[in-house]
């Protein structure tokens, strides 16, 4: 049961990541969701899923007994994760309301021209030290 876990978790990562890759913003905060959800099993796989409940002993043996950890960490996971997406799709929805497009090319080329209310020696002034800044290590 743990190698279908396990594989069934790279597969999700690997497709996650793949998704994070993309040009589509809305793949993009798919494969964030995908992503967590990898992680997730992956920390449930890795914590001994099978067995009996952690709270649970018939005969006072431990060594049958699921991982409590694991499963505690991944609850926390899966709130910290859906409010995360949430997030994204929020910050989604307004970065089409205000672009109309959904390509992270066309929002990095708007992202990377001076805000509307910088006076316009403010912005060659910082764009000229900029340029003349030490290359950091």
């Amino acid at each position: 049961m743990e190698w279908i876990a396990a594989l069934t978790t790279g597969g999700m990562a690997g497709f996650g990541l793949w998704m994070l890759l993309d040009r589509n913003l809305k793949r993009v905060v798919l494969g964030v969701a995908v992503l967590g959800n990898a992680i997730n099993l992956g920390v449930i796989t890795a914590g001994r899923f099978g067995g009996q409940a952690a709270f649970v002993s018939a005969d006072g043996t431990t060594s049958e007994l699921a991982n409590p950890l694991p499963q505690a960490l991944v609850l926390t996971a899966i709130v910290i994760g859906f409010s995360l997406f949430i997030f994204a799709l929020a910050l989604l929805k307004r970065t089409r309301e205000l672009h109309g497009d959904n390509s992270t090319d066309s929002i990095s080329s708007v992202t990377e021209q001076p805000a509307p209310d910088w006076p316009t020696g403010e912005h060659e002034n910082a764009k000229i030290a900029s340029e003349h800044a030490e290359p950091r290590s």
